[in-house]
């Protein structure tokens, strides 16, 4: 069993509250929108990261994490991106890769919108962990932890925090 933490759209904003949410978990994934490299390496040394550049992110941040991550673990595939759309609505391309790669787990950011759906058609679960950093509309910073056992995850927690 892996404990996973996922956020997305931090835009440069880390703080003791989400250390404090990702402490009991061994892996940080990044959906995009870091915001820079001193933050994304930050975050790497407080736990092993795996990010995607976002559409606010440098060349410096562009230049050391990819457009997208194929991800294998505890028995399944994950696919993450920061612009995918979601369920019904996805962005050009999305289904095409979806229906290649046939991923269990599909995982994107850039809305700065919380989203837990599972897609029947392609058979898999789409996260999209809202936004945790302080630019955007939202008006609720979040982020997830969940297990992953098995291939499944399970033990979803959210992390609301006022923005």
């Amino acid at each position: 069993m892996t404990k996973i933490g996922l956020v997305s759209d931090t835009h440069g904003h880390w703080d003791a509250d989400i250390e404090e949410f990702f402490a009991p978990c061994q892996q940080l994934w990044h959906a995009g929108d870091i915001g820079n490299l001193e933050l994304a390496d930050t975050i790497a040394r407080f736990r092993p990261l795996v990010a995607v550049y976002g559409n606010i992110d440098g060349a410096d941040v562009r230049s050391e994490y990819p457009l997208e991550q194929s991800i294998e673990l505890e028995g399944t595939t994950i696919y993450m991106r920061h612009i995918g759309g979601y369920p019904g609505h996805y962005a050009p391309g999305i289904a095409n890769i979806l229906r290649t790669r046939k991923p269990s787990m599909f995982i994107d950011g850039h809305s700065h919108i919380l989203r837990i759906i599972y897609d029947r058609k392609f058979d898999l679960l789409f996260l999209n962990p809202g936004a945790y950093g302080h630019t955007g509309f939202h008006k609720v910073r979040t982020a997830l932890r969940f297990d992953l056992h098995g291939g499944k995850p399970s033990n979803m927690e959210i992390l609301q925090l006022p923005r």
